[in-house]
Order: structure tokens, then sequence, then C-alpha cells
């Protein structure tokens, strides 16, 4: 039977277990979106995870949807990560970067002066977003044109290439939680009636040719994809996602990817269609109902369920998460109140076990 303290070969590169940290936006890059001394130090202390994923970068100025992102289209920005991934692999680690444009989640007031968010249409989500203005309700983006939709797509594998200079492992298309992927994806927010919109294969377009031109650009191997269909978080309306899904699923399958990632996905049976069609590994981040994953959902590779499972919360408040769960805990608690944005306090002071 296989645990999920078994090491695996995850496209070449070997991992030590099957414990993932998830990717947590923790706010506390630079301005200019430069990762930070506090960061390198943030994430060596979690190198003991099978593989870290690191917070979404954004991969153009304009996907930057929450301040204090750090992004991957800059040379100060890549040099900030090079810090990151020199530390965690002499502490022993592997670490992919989330690539990630918010789309229309995002304010003028995070941006340069006189840009909007952009999006597939120009369909504002309801409720607000988090800026270092305080919280503003979201604006209407403007949609994207077809030359912009290549000159996007283009910098996702530019961000990627921009990974692998940094010294990451490889890279996640951050597909889900309804930025500017699942926004295509999703009939209440792609309101397009050309080739990206207006049937499940052109919805689901986009997002296969984003995968498409980053496995083009860093190997498919070094490629991983985020989707969490059905998931109406950022003001998501998927009332049907399988068809979309399937088809996107269906297309980027051959393409040997180094893992398919879900998360926050309650539909269990479309998770497992979903798997099988993709017939690689599958990294399960699962809908645990507010509490964070934890011990229990160990037993999700113990039957078959999950190739790998990804921790968030949990592994925000314990960075020796791994030795935690073979242990069976203690578990330190975490602060929500410090999970966005601040100083140190609540980010580099979890204590270890050995603490």
């Amino acid at each position: 039977m296989t645990t999920a303290f078994d090491p695996m070969d995850l496209a070449g590169i070997r991992l030590a277990h099957r414990i993932v940290m998830a990717p947590m936006t923790r706010n506390r890059a630079t301005a200019e979106g430069v990762p930070t001394p506090s960061m390198v130090r943030y994430y060596t202390q979690r190198a003991s995870a099978g593989l870290i994923i690191t917070e979404a970068a954004h991969t153009d100025p304009i996907g930057r949807g929450y301040p204090l992102t750090p992004g991957l289209h800059t040379p100060a920005q890549i040099a900030g990560w090079r810090e990151v991934t020199d530390s965690v692999h002499a502490a022993g680690g592997k670490i992919f970067a989330q690539l990630w444009h918010g789309g229309r989640i995002g304010h003028p007031v995070l941006l340069a002066d006189g840009l909007l968010p952009v999006a597939p249409s120009a369909v504002a989500a309801a409720g607000q977003v988090f800026t270092h203005e305080g919280l503003k309700d979201c604006v209407t983006p403007r949609a994207l044109t077809g030359e912009e939709i290549a000159e996007t797509i283009a910098g996702f594998a530019d961000a990627a290439r921009n990974a692998l200079e940094a010294g990451f492992d490889g890279v996640e298309i951050h597909g889900a939680n309804g930025y500017l992927i699942h926004q295509f994806l999703a009939p209440g927010s792609n309101l397009r009636t050309d080739e990206w919109g207006g049937s499940d294969e052109a919805r689901a377009r986009f997002a296969v040719e984003v995968v498409k031109a980053v496995a083009a650009a860093v190997g498919a191997h070094r490629t991983g994809l985020r989707l969490s269909p059905g998931n109406p978080f950022n003001d998501i309306d998927e009332p049907a996602p399988e068809a979309t899904y399937t088809t996107l699923v269906d297309a980027v399958a051959p393409l040997g990817l180094a893992y398919l990632h879900t998360c926050d996905v309650r539909d269990t049976e479309l998770l497992s269609r979903l798997r099988q069609r993709f017939g690689g590994t599958f990294l399960l981040n699962p809908a645990t109902d507010g509490r964070p994953t934890g011990p229990e959902e160990l037993s999700l590779v113990e039957r078959g369920e999950a190739d790998l499972l990804a921790y968030g919360e949990l592994f925000l408040a314990n960075p020796d998460l791994p030795r935690r769960l073979a242990r069976g805990g203690p578990f330190n608690t975490p602060d929500r109140e410090s999970f966005y944005g601040g100083d140190d306090s609540g980010y580099l002071d979890y204590p270890a076990l050995d603490a």
C-alpha cells in the first residue's frame, strides 16, 4: 500500500514524500513584486515538503490582483526568486512557481495610471477586492482583444522561462479560484462569441493554449495545471462545468504534464472522471468544509484517490508539517489575522517541533 510518506518520481524529480505545500498568497513581496529576504526564510523553513508550490506570481504587470504580490516578469523579480530557490535547494527541497494572472480580480489602484483590469468580457465580479488602500468594489474590466489574448498567452510562457532562469524545478499554471484562466472557462464571466467563447471548446481554448505555450517553453514534464471546476470563489458561475473541463483535460492530457492539481472541488465524482481522463499524476487539495486539510486526509493517498496531497493553512502554521503528520501532531494553530500582509509575525515565527 502506498502512503503519503512514500517517495515518488515526479517526471524525473525525486520527491522525498507526497506531502505538498499548497500555493498561498501571503502579500510579503515589495511594491515592485520582488521577493524579500523574509520570503527566502519562509520557504526555506518549509523545505521539508515533498514539493513546495509558491504563492501566485503574476505573469504581467496588468495581471497583478493584490498588493505586495510577487511577479516573474522583471530582472529584479527573477533575481529575488533566485535567492528563494537557492536557499530551498540548499535545504534539500523542491519548488515550483505558480504562474498567475488576476484578470478582473484586481483594481486600478494596483496598476499603472490609466490601466483597468482585463478579462474575457466586460463583466465585473460581485464583491470587493483587497488593495493597499483597503477593500474596494470590483470594477468592470476591459475585454481583451484577440491580439491581447495572444500577448497574454505569450506572457505565461515568458514567465515560465523566467521561473526556470530563477532556479525553479518547474511551474504550475493557476487555472483556478476565479482568476483569468478560470474566467475564460466560466460562462458567467466569458460572454464572448468568437473563438474564445460561446461553446465549451471555445471557453476551454484559452486554458489549453496557455498550457501548450508553457509546455513548449519549459517542457511539459516541468508544467503542472491547477483547476477548480465548479468553485464559485471570486464570483465564478459554472452551473454545469463537466463538458468544458472534459474538453480541457482531453486537450492537455496527451502533452504529458507533470501533474493535474485540483482544489476546493466538492464534486468528487467529477474529479474522479477528470483524473481518469488525465491519466497522469494527480495532486489533490481536498475540500474540507471550513477546516484546514489535516491528518484525516492522509488516507486519500492510501486509498488511491490522489498521488500527491496539498496542505495549505496547516503548512502555513507548521513549517515542519511532514514530520508532525508522521507523528500525529501536535499542530500549531494558524493565525488568520496575519495571513495577508504585515511583518514577520505570523509569517516566520511559527515554531518547529525542535523549538
